[in-house]
């Protein structure tokens, strides 16, 4: 199918796989509107945008917060049209610790990476059921599929959202709504910036961005990619707690924490795991 003419939103836009995909949708012809916190980038990528020729609109909003993301899409959804296209994208990634336990992280992450999903459909769903047709997609991870130690809340809250999207699937298939989940491996984002790991594989964002158009054109169920990094984690399920701990001791002796200041800021999908 083809984007032209029709209108996506975009959360979590003002940098990395958000950005990207603001830019090959506009591309494909899509009018975009796009909402993260930062306005001051938002006014730059609609910018670029309209330069290039495109049509994109903007609103501030946290999509960990209900409130603001509901006013922030339908002030987009009031300005541009009935959203054919909603990508959840948003997304921050942070270290599990143990001693002490990092609760407040650990909600950070829920909030933003299953919550802001549940809340951004909820801005568009209705107007898509009355329509009988839409198409709802949300920017989980590899992690997803394998509780790593260390990383354990990061890869629940998105293993919660593709169960989440599954049933959704299911049950939205008689309603003309298609539902995609999009799981990439490493990608080159300002959260992955902070990682001193090895990420074998590593995509740059716009890459990214063109293979999950690619995917969404298709209406994927699930787009889990590359293949190897699928291989690579879904392989684990079946090896001995034994063997996964001692991989990531080192891991897990130095975790790497984004500042204050970027995690403040950055809503951009973290992408921390395989």
């Amino acid at each position: 199918m083809t984007f032209a003419n029709q209108i996506a939103v975009i959360t979590g836009a003002s940098s990395g796989i958000g950005w990207a995909l603001a830019r090959v949708l506009a591309a494909e012809g899509c009018k975009v509107g796009l909402v993260a916190r930062r306005q001051e980038k938002l006014q730059a990528l609609a910018q670029e945008i309209g330069q290039a020729g495109g049509s994109a609109a903007c609103a501030a909003a946290d999509v960990g917060d209900r409130v603001q993301t509901l006013d922030a899409i339908r002030k987009l959804a009031a300005q541009l049209g009935p959203v054919d296209l909603l990508i959840a994208n948003a997304g921050v990634g942070m270290p599990t610790k143990l001693e002490p336990m990092n609760v407040e992280d650990i909600e950070e992450m829920f909030r933003v990476n299953t919550l802001g999903v549940v809340y951004a459909i909820e801005a568009v769903l209705p107007e898509m059921l009355r329509r009988g047709r839409g198409h709802l997609a949300a920017v989980s991870s590899l992690a997803a599929y394998k509780g790593m130690p260390g990383e354990s809340a990061y890869c629940a809250s998105k293993a919660a959202v593709n169960s989440y999207l599954e049933g959704l699937r299911i049950h939205l298939r008689d309603r003309g709504i298609a539902v995609t989940t999009l799981c990439p491996g490493f990608v080159r984002t300002p959260m992955t910036a902070i990682n001193e790991f090895h990420m074998p594989w590593l995509l740059e964002a716009d890459e990214a961005a063109r293979r999950m158009v690619r995917a969404l054109q298709r209406r994927r169920k699930v787009y889990d990619f590359p293949w190897l990094p699928t291989l690579r984690i879904k392989l684990p399920q079946w090896l001995p707690d034994w063997v996964i701990a001692r991989r990531r001791q080192q891991y897990n002796q130095n975790p790497p924490f984004p500042a204050t200041s970027e995690l403040a800021s950055a809503h951009a999908p973290a992408n921390r795991l395989p």
